[in-house]
């Protein structure tokens, strides 16, 4: 009764204050890479909170899928309530797949960091105040963006979910990094997208959540690139539950959904 009560509490002042999403696309006149499928355009879906809600804050939402294709749902769109509910701006991404082109997909992922800032003005946003979540080959995706971008491109903060960060063999999620960046990468590009081997003093501070027992994205992915934030004092935050799998996302089938609710609202108003 304790934990429903603690639900409601959490929950419904962000089902009250959500607003619909608006659609966009990313490269109106077209992209700077193309990845060879006219049919797959990037677009944002835009979800503001009301006005007087809003804190200025924003995310910009990388769904998983393996580099193959989006968990657009759990992973996307029905996060809107929880971060609107806060006054928090969510912009869900619709990235486009590498297709051999591994530069895409994190162009796509900059370029929405770049949109939200040029509106940032009318979406009453701080510029300043900017971050990425991913979930998955998304989180694979947000930490290359965190861990990569410069400029106006650069996120202010990080929230991964059951990451993929490195494409080491033994250690990466083997269907992402197939995708990404081919069958037989050469080292240098392993090494590019290691995104723990990226991590220095000007990284984003960073949420990480995932479950012990995932069998797809090795936990280990999550804790070298913990330690890494941690080696060069970059603020981070982990929580790894007993139980969960991988893919669980806002879904409350999740064991440990409420606890994982209350520690993200918690590590987002500690800055």
């Amino acid at each position: 009764m304790k934990k429903l009560l603690l639900f409601l509490l959490t929950m419904v002042p962000a089902m009250v204050f959500a607003q619909k999403g608006t659609e966009m696309n990313l490269w109106p006149n077209g992209p700077s890479t193309s990845n060879g499928d006219p049919n797959d355009m990037a677009k944002v879906t835009v979800f503001l909170p009301d006005e007087k809600r809003a804190t200025g804050r924003a995310v910009v939402c990388c769904p998983g899928g393996g580099y193959q294709h989006l968990a657009m749902q759990h992973e996307g769109f029905d996060w809107a309530p929880f971060f609107n509910g806060q006054g928090i701006a969510l912009i869900v991404l619709k990235y486009r797949m590498p297709h051999g082109h591994y530069t895409v997909p994190a162009e796509d992922a900059e370029e929405a960091i770049r949109l939200v800032r040029r509106n940032a003005k009318d979406w009453h946003i701080n510029p300043q105040d900017i971050g990425i979540m991913g979930f998955s080959a998304g989180g694979h995706l947000a930490s290359t963006v965190a861990t990569h971008a410069t400029g106006d491109a650069k996120p202010n903060f990080q929230i991964l979910f059951y990451p993929v960060i490195s494409m080491e063999q033994g250690t990466t999620h083997q269907g992402s990094r197939t995708n990404l960046i081919g069958k037989s990468p050469k080292r240098k590009l392993v090494n590019e997208y290691s995104n723990e081997q990226h991590i220095n003093k000007h990284t984003p501070r960073c949420f990480l959540a995932l479950a012990h027992d995932d069998r797809s994205v090795p936990p280990i992915n999550s804790l070298n690139y913990y330690e890494q934030l941690y080696s060069h004092g970059v603020p981070a935050s982990m929580h790894i539950y007993p139980t969960g799998g991988h893919g669980f996302g806002i879904r409350q089938s999740f064991a440990y959904h409420l606890e994982m609710m209350l520690a993200l609202k918690a590590w987002l108003r500690s800055f």
